[in-house]
């Protein structure tokens, strides 16, 4: 098997003032025409657009975001997010549908985000692939969010990770420890008790008054201000640690995330300071230690857990990471460290459970995991035609309900039937 060339951040390109991201890879002729779909997301504030294959290549990927405008209201509006959606949306799946090299009657199918986002977001991308589908005679597969965000690696790994396998969910939205048991079933292990990390990584550098950024998110400037510390010319004295929450003998079986506590310590210990660039490296640095030194601290207690099970730790195929929040760079870094610490108190012979995660620019809300899925979807099912136009968005939506609602209108009528 084929596979095609691994995305890189190098593959994707800014244009100020809109940060349009375009993909365009080596496009690999098939021997046999390979399933097509054409994605759309539009559940927070990236509108983007991808066609994929089922032999896992990438044709085309255009996603552009709004970090222009979140800067204006210190993240996202939901009002603001919906209006740039209209307006985008048709014309990143233009420019995915030039870039691809295919027409739309190439495109076998087409999938949009149903859930879980910001219901107004979510319906612009619907009603553009309900239109799509329905003006071409195309299926049309709705897809939860967080299903294609832990599938990707099966997109983009050479050697992608077998059922069962972990998967850490890290963005502004979701802070989860999922058990993938088969690609559509899935058991939450962790969940946060509070806020989810990308959205205290946004806070906190709000708090720590960073700099706004038309082209990066406030917890990607916030990363790069921790990288730098406390580097001259701007060295200053360090800071001591912030407190980890649930990570004493009394909280040990506390199986929870929770980050408040790390933001409302910030904030105290900041005040009404006016900070200068040395101080915003250093709380950048603490703030980013102490958040991810907790993420990383309940997984480890977690996995020791799982290992006890003569059942699940042997056969766990490895650990995914996904969600705009696996970019960052000190994360990957801690979670690698974590792997080797574990790995070292196992037998001999027994095997290091792999890190897997995606490349850098398909970490963050994009159309090319939500195509892929809708083939997993597809693939997996050959009875499956096409989603109802009738199902409703899902803005709340648990990894553990996974399409418990399509086709129960089918079923329903069955049941009359065999009763009658």
């Amino acid at each position: 098997m084929k596979f095609p060339l691994r995305p890189t951040t190098s593959s994707f390109r800014a244009l100020p003032p809109r940060s349009i991201t375009a993909y365009r890879p080596l496009i690999i002729s098939p021997s046999t025409k390979p399933l097509t779909v054409l994605g759309i997301e539009s559940s927070a504030d990236d509108s983007s657009a991808s066609i994929v294959t089922s032999n896992r290549q990438i044709l085309s990927l255009v996603t552009i975001s709004q970090h222009s405008e979140n800067s204006l209201y210190g993240g996202i509006h939901p009002l603001v997010a919906q209006s740039s959606h209209n307006k985008n949306i048709p014309i990143a799946i233009e420019r995915c549908i030039k870039q691809s090299g295919i027409s739309i009657s190439d495109v076998d199918a087409i999938a949009y985000t149903r859930g879980p986002g910001m219901r107004g977001c979510l319906s612009i991308g619907e009603m553009a692939a309900k239109g799509l589908a329905a003006g071409t005679g195309k299926r049309l597969v709705g897809v939860h969010h967080m299903q294609a965000h832990a599938l990707t690696p099966l997109l983009t790994e050479p050697s992608p990770p077998k059922c069962p396998f972990l998967i850490l969910l890290v963005s502004g939205g979701h802070t989860q420890l999922v058990l993938a048991e088969e690609q559509d079933r899935f058991k939450i292990l962790l969940d946060t008790l509070d806020s989810k990390i990308g959205d205290v990584f946004e806070k906190a550098a709000r708090l720590i008054q960073l700099p706004h950024s038309p082209t990066k998110s406030p917890g990607a400037t916030l990363e790069h201000h921790a990288s730098l510390a406390p580097l001259p010319p701007y060295d200053s004295t360090p800071l001591d640690p912030l407190p980890i929450p649930l990570s004493t003998n009394d909280t040990v079986n506390k199986r929870a995330f929770s980050f408040a506590g790390i933001l409302s310590s910030l904030q105290r210990r900041i005040g009404n300071t006016e900070l200068g660039e040395g101080e915003k490296r250093e709380y950048s640095r603490v703030f980013q230690e102490a958040a991810v030194g907790h993420l990383v601290f309940k997984l480890r207690q977690t996995i020791s857990s799982l290992s006890k099970d003569a059942q699940t730790g042997k056969n766990i195929g490895g650990l995914v990471i996904s969600g705009g929040v696996a970019s960052n760079l000190y994360l990957r870094q801690r979670l690698e460290e974590m792997l080797d610490e574990i790995h070292r108190g196992k037998a001999e012979g027994e095997e290091k459970m792999k890190l897997y995660y995606p490349p850098i620019a398909l970490c963050t809300d994009n159309a090319a995991m939500i195509a892929w899925t809708a083939i997993l979807r597809i693939q997996s099912d050959p009875s499956f035609i096409s989603d109802p136009y009738d199902l409703p968005l899902r803005p709340k939506w648990s990894l553990e309900d996974l399409y418990d609602d399509v086709g129960c209108e089918t079923k329903i009528q069955e049941q009359i039937l065999s009763q009658t």
